[in-house]
């Protein structure tokens, strides 16, 4: 028996998988189901940025799973967005939300969120920083 598309033999009664198609499990199994992460609904921005607890257990006897684990590993060298832990995981960024959310609760992992536009300084205050340092 030949696979259809590239004509390499296959055996008979193995499984076969398509390298192409990406991971088998599907994000809601990774996720149990859930589209929110915790029950507290915390949500977690792009640019949010995560970090490994210094002050949290160790993961050993916590029941988590690999791409739990994959996610503190990310966490682990350096501080990184949300977006960035997507891309490094490979994963869809809801299911990343999700499975930083029982990091979050587990005390895992801190999360930093971006300061909202309307608490940023306004840009005429900060041209005038700027003027008065080239003043100098």
């Amino acid at each position: 028996m030949t696979d259809d598309r590239t004509g390499a033999p296959r055996e008979s009664g193995s499984q076969w998988y398509d390298n192409e198609a990406g991971p088998l499990v599907r994000p809601y199994a990774m996720t149990g189901g859930r589209t929110k992460p915790g029950p507290t609904g915390v949500r977690f921005d792009l640019i949010a940025l995560v970090a490994v607890d210094p002050g949290a257990p160790g993961t050993d006897g916590m029941p988590l799973g690999p791409e739990h684990r994959t996610l503190i590993g990310l966490c682990r060298t350096e501080t990184q967005s949300v977006a960035e832990l997507a891309a490094g995981a490979d994963l869809p960024v809801g299911v990343v939300r999700v499975l930083l959310g029982d990091l979050l609760e587990l005390g895992c992992v801190t999360v930093s969120r971006p300061v909202p536009p309307a608490q940023l300084p306004d840009e005429r205050i900060l041209r005038e920083v700027i003027a008065g340092l080239r003043a100098l």
